[in-house]
């Protein structure tokens, strides 16, 4: 099955009433050869494939957290990480995942680096068009 692009079709930021201040200073990544203007930078994307490399390169799962699900919609979106816990997470595929992405219309939020240059986990979705808040 192929997965579905971003609308825009170039993995640009999707913006709206309810983008955050952190989008407006967000470095846009559009594919996964760009490379952070620095160390610390917080990204933003909505490519598929930036996406999955990042949390690959982490060996982060696509999940949802248990109990959030609407009917057979996708709950909350999250990515596992091996060796943290929390919220009671159920994988799922990419297909799956990037589905409700899209469907939401939700920006990803990362960082590569942090400003010391260790690696970062550190990622958050951003829906700048949000509805139900």
């Amino acid at each position: 099955m192929a997965e579905r692009k971003d609308p825009a079709g170039d993995g640009g930021a999707r913006r709206g009433p309810d983008s955050s201040k952190s989008l407006k200073y967000a470095q846009e990544i559009h594919s996964p050869e760009e490379e952070p203007e620095r160390a610390g930078r917080s990204l933003v994307t909505t490519s598929h494939e930036v996406i999955r490399q990042w949390a690959e390169e982490r060996e982060a799962r696509p999940a949802t957290v248990e109990g959030t699900e609407h009917g057979d919609h996708l709950g909350v979106l999250r990515l596992d990480f091996p060796g943290y816990g929390g919220d009671k997470l159920r994988h799922v595929s990419w297909d799956e995942w990037f589905a409700t992405f899209d469907e939401r219309g939700l920006n990803f939020i990362y960082q590569e680096r942090r400003s010391d240059g260790s690696p970062s986990n550190f990622f958050r979705l951003e829906n700048p068009q949000r509805e139900d808040a």
